[in-house]
């Protein structure tokens, strides 16, 4: 009983409470239903009331047109107030469109009821006007956000908001203002229009202006117009105006409005007459006193960034540059100065850290890792027009030109040393008094006079042009795409190169040389700013020079002088060598030294064009203070100084002992090779036949695939007659010799096109040697056949020709770079030959050599410079286009060339599309310089780089470094200089009974000197490269009594009756003879001097083919 009523208790319960569960969701649903009815409702109402607010504010537009008649501004106000509690972007544009021509309309009004300024005079209604009108126009920023300039039915939307805002931001154009009752009030509404605009640039004016900006501004076909442009640049200024230019708005000016790309270009061109809005404002000069600190500069940077940075840089430049006359000669120096340069070393900086492998390439700055936007790619153009001014012949002039003029005149009053510098002193001095100690007591008094007005490296002038010099060498480094022409602008801007070099000269002797180099040692980072003027002139000189023609340098010697070149090259030439001797520059780091790579280039540019047309006195070049035996005990040690000098500065050496350390390096090279005969008991060699009619076929074919380290070694020829028999005789390398100088003989004859001669007898390839199988491989081969020639150098001795007759072989010999013409006779006996080193009369054109010694990819290799070298008569055709006055036009070129091949008529163009350019007086230069190029370099580039790698398969480029194109000429050639018969007597020796008094030597030399011409002595004897003492063996003249068959060398008889003139024999029929390896001449004892003469002029004039027996 008791659990059935537990039970029935339980479920009471829960029915109970699942009743009450259900009572209170039915409430709940109920209170949902309420709240959801109200929202409802709620909602209901207020769509209803927002139609009505709608339909009311359409009532009052119609079609964006103000009403016929207009209502009062009060109305409009209070219903426009109620449309703004509702207004929706999207929804309601074309009505707020229609709200803002009525708003501008109204200002036209002078009736207080009509215009909606009305308002803000009403009492009741003043503030709140003020956020209503702060509310409007910061709708209308928020649509010029969304607009585009570009399409022609929203640019007119755009002008609307823009007239709005300029409008309502200035009192000018309310003409309720103008009657006389109401001026009064004008001081109170600018006060209240200041508050607007301030409103304004706190919810970011300034941003909506730069957006829109460069929307309109940064594209191919610009969009905005001259209304539109004007609005904005008229709202980017009132901000500052209203503000007073505070610090915080004229920052945010500088980062949102002035780093519009080109902003200033595109105002001038679009809108010029705002641009006296920013000289009346001084923008130039507010702008540049914010940035005249590292703090402000560094915010500003920060927050642009590199490319627009450089944007900013661009329109300050074109305010300067507008301003060029008036305020940039108040502010250039120091601020302007000061602004530019830390912005474009910022700049160059962020490049530098932004370096990346994943970079984008830009047309200013080159590669680094910032992509830019499209826009700014497309508005990169006109920044660059913009930057352009900064080196522009105005701007130069007020910042740097002015400077230097006023500094060189102040100079040569007070009587600082002349610019000429001391070689023209020098000469001018020995003129002027024949008396010594006249001479001497007016040097003393000069060079004290000149040492009291010597400026001092430091002093507040020098310190002012180095930075001046700093701001145009940090654009050099930041601008690298514009490189070439900043260094144009620089260097032919009236006289500034001039009167910078002017200004050195008077830093003191020599360039104020020792000034620099006490600088340097203080200051090792190369960083200061005089450092950074020197290398400013060095690259700009660099530049000048490389364009400068022998006309202009030679000839016309204007404004630079051949005596400014010496002493420029000399200063340089002691700078490098004392800073780099004493360790004042890290010889570890002089790749990217900038200091180091501007003085160097120029130093070599300066010393390459003396080499190729000498300008500088004898020995210009070598250091007095070098001593060589120091030095080469140095470079045993691999002493890092030592080593500079030979790849940086070999001319300092004397050349003879730069020779000596190529034969050392030959000589190292054969002894690691096992080349030598003390390296090796057996040397190894590679033996080939050759047939007398097919020399160069059979040389090719037997020793074009032998590999390089075999080809330096011993070569052994087997000649076969032309009857196709062996010849008789063992090659102890004198035959080798005559089949390498056979072969070059063969290989350079024009006829072969191979090789053309150039109008002076000089040899380059030919441009049509394509004609010729294999060509290329022909080149190769013969480049390692004269590499093999150079190679041999290293010793004294070749076997060049000879002439036989009667059984006599005369043989004409080198003797260490020299030529030698004797005989030698051969009877059923063998003439042993020792090859020493091998010369070939092979004349080369100077362009070739400088492309064999690499020159041509060098920094600012002028292919102008050589083309005298290939085409005297194209040089002067091309340097007549470059010096014409009238238009270039008129004489019908192109970029193209016509060249007559085998008959048929072929154009190549310089240019792609070359045919159709034609010629004028913008792109001459760069025509003249691409027709040099064509011709000495396009046209026989396989050519000459097929010959320049079978040459380097055998010499060492780096060996080749060490001498210039004349040098390598020589070292190829010999001198080619007039036979010294001093020289040659002073190391001559004597045997057999004859002495330097002896009647017969006595007739050889005085045959020699009076009676042989030049071109009769050269045969006789080439000088040697080093002169006669460096020969080995010594040159050596013995009295012979028999022929060569016969003889068994000196006895006491022979001597004896050597050194009394007593015949054993009459020798009238006898040659002179020799014996090649010991540099020896077999004279006979003649009884007449005429016979003498006779036989050695026969000796010397014969040049025919021998064989070896």
């Amino acid at each position: 009983m008791f659990n059935k009523t537990e039970s029935t208790k339980g479920s009471f319960l829960e029915q109970t409470k699942a009743a009450r569960e259900e009572r209170a969701q039915e409430k709940k649903k109920e209170y949902a239903t309420v709240i959801i009815q109200s929202h409802i409702r709620g909602w209901l109402v207020r769509k209803k009331i927002a139609q009505q607010i709608l339909d009311e504010y359409d009532a009052i537009f119609t079609e964006g047109e103000i009403i016929a008649e207009p209502k009062p501004s009060l109305q409009v106000y209070q219903v426009v107030c109620k449309f703004l509690l509702i207004w929706k972007k999207s929804r309601d544009k074309d009505r707020f469109e229609k709200l803002c021509r009525y708003l501008v309309g109204t200002l036209e009004s002078d009736s207080i009821k009509v215009s909606y300024i009305g308002v803000a005079l009403n009492k009741e209604h003043a503030l709140t006007w003020i956020s209503h009108m702060k509310d409007i126009l910061w709708k209308c920023c928020e649509y010029l956000n969304d607009l585009r300039p570009e399409s022609a039915a929203e640019m007119r939307v755009v002008l609307l908001y823009l007239h709005t805002l300029v409008a309502f931001t200035s009192t000018n154009t309310w003409t309720v203002l103008k009657t006389k009752h109401m001026e009064l009030l004008k001081p109170g509404l600018n006060q209240l229009c200041a508050n607007i605009m301030g409103y304004l640039f706190t919810k970011g004016f300034y941003l909506t202006l730069k957006s829109l900006l460069q929307r309109g501004l940064s594209r191919s076909k610009i969009a905005l117009k001259h209304v539109s442009l004007s609005a904005l640049v008229t709202l980017a200024i009132r901000p500052l105006v209203s503000a007073g230019f505070t610090e915080k708005l004229m920052t945010m000016f500088v980062i949102h409005i002035l780093s519009v790309p080109a902003l200033v270009l595109h105002v001038q061109n679009l809108a010029p007459e705002c641009i006296q809005g920013f000289v009346n404002h001084n923008i130039l000069t507010k702008s540049l006193e914010l940035l005249n600190t590292e703090q402000n500069i560094r915010i500003v940077f920060n927050t642009l960034e590199g490319n627009y940075a450089l944007c900013l840089v661009g329109n300050l430049v074109h305010l300067a540059y507008i301003q060029k006359d008036d305020s940039l000669k108040e502010v250039f120096f120091p601020t302007f100065t000061f602004v530019i340069s830390r912005m474009l070393e910022s700049c160059q900086n962020y490049v530098v850290s932004k370096q990346s492998n994943l970079t984008y390439w830009h047309p200013v700055l080159g590669w680094f890792a910032q992509n830019m936007d499209y826009g700014l790619h497309e508005a990169m153009p006109s920044v660059k027009v913009q930057l352009y001014m900064l080196w522009s012949g105005c701007v130069v002039n007020v910042i740097l030109g002015h400077t230097l003029s006023e500094l060189v005149e102040i100079g040569s009053e007070g009587g600082s040393e002349s610019y000429g510098g001391t070689a023209g002193t020098s000469s001018t001095s020995a003129t002027t008094s024949s008396n010594l100690l006249r001479r001497a007591l007016d040097h003393r008094t000069n060079k004290a006079n000149a040492a009291k007005h010597h400026r001092k490296l430091g002093s507040p002038e020098c310190t002012k042009v180095a930075l001046l010099c700093s701001l145009y060498q940090t654009a050099l480094g930041t601008l690298t795409q514009l490189r070439l022409d900043i260094l144009t602008g620089l260097c032919y801007q009236d006289n500034i190169l001039c009167n910078l070099w002017r200004f050195l000269c008077s830093l003191g002797p020599h360039c104020g040389l020792k000034a620099f180099l006490d600088l340097l040692a203080v200051n090792t980072k190369c960083s200061a700013p005089e450092f950074q003027m020197l290398i400013l002139f060095s690259d700009c000189m660099t530049h000048y020079v490389t364009i400068l023609d022998d006309l202009e340098m030679y000839e016309q010697q204007k404004p630079f002088r051949l005596v400014d070149y010496v002493k420029m090259s000399y200063f340089l030439n002691h700078f490098l060598y004392k800073a780099v001797l004493g360790n004042l520059l890290d010889v570890k780091s002089l790749n990217t030294n900038a200091l180091f790579q501007s003085t160097h280039t120029l130093l070599m540019v300066l010393y390459r064009r003396d080499c190729r047309r000498s300008y500088t006195p004898d020995n210009h070049w070598l250091v007095k203070d070098l001593r060589m035996a120091a030095f080469f005990n140095d470079l045993e040690k691999g002493k890092k100084t030592t080593q500079v000098f030979l790849q940086k500065m070999p001319h300092i050496i004397p050349h003879e002992e730069r020779v000596q350390l190529f034969r050392r390096n030959v000589g190292n090279e054969k002894m690691v090779l096992g080349l030598t005969e003390s390296a090796c008991i057996s040397l190894q060699s590679t033996l080939i036949t050759v047939h007398r009619n097919r020399i160069v076929e059979d040389g090719y074919r037997q020793l074009a695939l032998l590999p390089p380290q075999a080809l330096k070694g011993v070569i052994r020829v087997h000649f076969i007659n032309e009857q196709g028999l062996d010849e008789a005789g063992i090659d102890q390398d004198g035959v080798f010799k005559e089949f390498l100088e056979e072969t070059i003989k063969r290989v350079f004859d024009p006829s072969l096109n191979l090789f053309r001669v150039t109008s002076e007898e000089r040899l380059y390839p030919s441009p049509t040697s394509y004609m010729q199988d294999n060509h290329l491989q022909l080149f190769e081969f013969v480049g390692r056949m004269l590499g093999k020639a150079v190679y041999e150098l290293a010793n004294a001795l070749v076997v060049l020709s000879s002439t036989a007759e009667d059984g006599e072989i005369e043989v004409r010999i080198s003797l260490a770079n020299a030529l030698v013409v004797l005989s030698s006779t051969a009877e059923d006996g063998e003439i042993e030959v020792r090859i020493s080193g091998i010369v070939v009369d092979v004349p080369f054109a100077s362009f070739f050599l400088s492309q064999v010694l690499g020159q041509q990819h060098q920094a600012l290799y002028s292919s102008m410079d050589e083309l005298p070298s290939l085409d005297p008569e194209l040089y002067r055709s091309l340097t007549f286009i470059k010096h014409h006055q009238g238009d270039v036009q008129d004489l019908d070129l192109t970029f193209s060339l016509d060249e007559d091949c085998m008959g048929r008529i072929v154009t190549h163009e310089l240019v792609p599309g070359g045919r159709a350019v034609p010629v004028n007086n913008e792109n001459k230069i760069n025509y003249i310089h691409l027709m040099a190029h064509f011709r000495m370099h396009t046209q026989i580039k396989d050519q000459t780089a097929a010959f320049i790698k079978g040459f380097r398969a055998i010499i060492n480029p780096e060996w080749l470094s060490l001498f210039s194109t004349p040098e390598l000429q020589r070292l190829v050639s010999g001198d080619n200089i007039p036979l010294d018969l001093r020289d040659l007597r002073r190391h001559t020796q004597y045997y057999g009974g004859f002495h330097d008094s002896h009647r017969v030597v006595c007739w050889l030399w005085d045959i020699l000197d009076k009676d042989f011409n030049d071109e009769e002595k050269r045969l006789f004897l080439k000088p040697p490269l080093l002169g006669f003492a460096h020969l080995e063996p010594p040159f050596s003249i013995r009295c012979v009594e028999v022929g060569d068959d016969e003889d068994t060398g000196d006895t006491i008889g022979s001597v004896i009756r050597g050194f009394f003139t007593i015949r054993k024999k009459d020798p009238q029929n006898r040659l002179p003879t020799s014996s090649t390896c010991f540099n020896l001449l077999k004279l006979p004892n003649y009884q007449k001097k005429s016979t003498l003469r006779d036989k050695l002029r026969y000796a010397v004039s014969s040049n025919t083919g021998f064989e070896l027996s």
